[in-house]
């Protein structure tokens, strides 16, 4: 049974939406503020915090920056109608996924189901997929313990949703690929092809994977197409 911790202000949403994600099968907590969610997860770490970003004292942005550098633990950050920039920033921070308020709890449950799933795929090792490690370019991308290293053995750190992208092109390189398609195959069918966040974490893998050497970059953009992951891809 995954353990999930929601961070809101709103009473009622907590109680609704902690009956409805237990009713799923779900183990889960809530909490109110910065607070009382170090306090939770000091007891126990979840699997899963589902984080509102307008919350008093700290801002769940501030919160889900400090999560994530304490703890290995999935985010879905949950952002205002119209605040382009707090989901932008926090898909930045290395949150896995956003939802727009207001929205229906089972397009909730739908992200809850997609992070999880690719977490649980993680920590499954190599099920569904064919080597344990990819390299190209000198970079080396290590499925089962989750790591990626450069040229130099420098270890980058990876969120979930990065990890999960970059997995996507290794194992599809020179082959161009739609948002949709990345978004399919990175992050499930609970996302549409009008779903923006897709550019954001190859903005992030991007500046991870960039190099002063002058070589070609390794992840191109097509205008009207995709994006191509160039590197040729040996697997180990």
């Amino acid at each position: 049974m995954s353990h999930l911790l929601i961070v809101d202000d709103d009473v009622e949403v907590l109680d609704l939406l902690q009956k409805f994600l237990c009713q799923h099968g779900y183990e889960v907590d809530v909490a109110r503020d910065g607070k009382a969610l170090w306090q939770a997860v000091e007891r126990r770490v979840p699997d899963l915090v589902i984080l509102d970003v307008m919350l008093p004292g700290d801002s769940g942005l501030v919160l889900c920056q400090r999560l994530l550098a304490e703890h290995k633990v999935a985010v879905i950050m949950l952002t205002a109608m119209g605040e382009l920039s707090d989901r932008v920033v926090g898909l930045e921070l290395g949150a896995d996924d956003y939802l727009t308020k207001p929205f229906a709890a089972r397009e909730l449950l739908a992200r809850v189901r997609a992070v999880l799933r690719r977490a649980g795929e993680t920590a499954g090792g190599t099920a569904g997929h064919a080597c344990a490690t990819l390299e190209f370019a000198g970079w080396r991308l290590d499925v089962v313990r989750r790591e990626l290293r450069s040229p130099d053995n420098v270890m980058i750190p990876l969120s979930n949703g990065e990890f999960e992208l970059l997995l996507v092109f290794a194992e599809h390189p020179r082959r161009v690929l739609s948002r949709q398609q990345l978004l399919d195959m990175a992050r499930g069918d609970a996302y549409d092809a009008y779903d923006r966040s897709i550019d954001v974490q190859v903005s992030r893998l991007r500046r991870k994977l960039e190099t002063d050497n002058g070589n070609e970059p390794l992840i191109r953009t097509l205008r009207n197409a995709g994006y191509l992951f160039t590197p040729t891809v040996a697997k180990r």
